[in-house]
């Protein structure tokens, strides 16, 4: 027979156990919820060192690795665009050594870059890497220029003496000098495209091949137009800040073809 005595002490016990369990349940939840904010931290910081360190703003991001020495025809790739022209890289991939876009004078229409931008913001990479961004091949560099950032002129690096391609099909309609400081350093080659002919592509920045005249029909990227010129000794070449070398490189405009000025 259970007494009244025996069975409140029956029900403290209880009791007793009932507090231990909840309390073992609630030191349970914490644990995990404290282990979830830890690794959170950890992956959120993860995140944010490798964003920050992928694409340093000093580090040189080539196409491709290579030992080839600067020459070859490069293989098609479009590495920017301005409405439906599609301009191709100019060089060989093994040689270029850097991509870089900067404002250019007035009249020189932006260009829409291929690829993803290696000096980007934290955020913008940070973002990029929350919602899966693929990461492109093709990485380019907004220069910072007396003009301020933009992206009317293209500047894709490359060793002097390195073979330059026409970017697109088309018509060399002008070949003219090119004047930095009163002296003449190469020309500017101007080509009407095909799929494109109220513009005008210029390329600067080179020597012009001999075998190229007013008129010849070029095609990308399998015609010669020049090789690229060692200009760092006369004109600052902001695209340095990103290459091992000092920056040289082919340069790229397009204009509407009413408003092209012969210098």
């Amino acid at each position: 027979m259970v007494t009244p005595m025996a069975s409140a002490r029956y029900r403290e016990a209880a009791r007793r156990r009932a507090r231990k369990r909840q309390k073992s349940i609630l030191e349970r939840h914490a644990g995990r919820v404290l282990a979830i904010a830890l690794l959170s931290a950890v992956a959120l910081m993860t995140l944010l060192l490798t964003a920050f360190g992928s694409s340093s703003a000093g580090s040189p991001q080539p196409l491709a690795e290579s030992s080839v020495l600067p020459g070859g025809r490069p293989q098609p790739q479009v590495v920017a665009t301005v409405g439906t022209l599609r301009l191709q890289l100019p060089v060989a991939q093994s040689a270029v050594t850097a991509v870089g876009y900067h404002r250019t004078s007035p009249g020189a229409l932006d260009l829409q870059p291929v690829g993803r931008q290696g000096n980007a913001g934290l955020l913008t990479r940070v973002w990029n890497r929350i919602v899966g961004t693929p990461r492109e091949r093709l990485v380019w560099f907004q220069l910072s220029g007396s003009r301020g950032p933009g992206t009317s002129a293209l500047n894709v690096g490359a060793a002097p003496g390195t073979d330059v391609y026409a970017p697109v099909d088309g018509t060399v309609v002008a070949i003219t000098d090119y004047v930095v400081a009163n002296r003449t350093y190469g020309a500017r080659i101007d080509i009407r495209p095909n799929d494109a002919p109220s513009l005008v592509v210029s390329l600067t920045h080179l020597r012009p091949d001999p075998a190229l005249t007013v008129g010849s029909p070029v095609t990308a990227p399998n015609s010669k137009v020049g090789i690229v010129l060692e200009l760092s000794r006369v004109e600052r070449q902001a695209l340095a800040r990103y290459t091992q070398d000092a920056g040289n490189n082919v340069a790229l405009e397009v204009r509407p073809a009413a408003t092209l000025t012969i210098r």
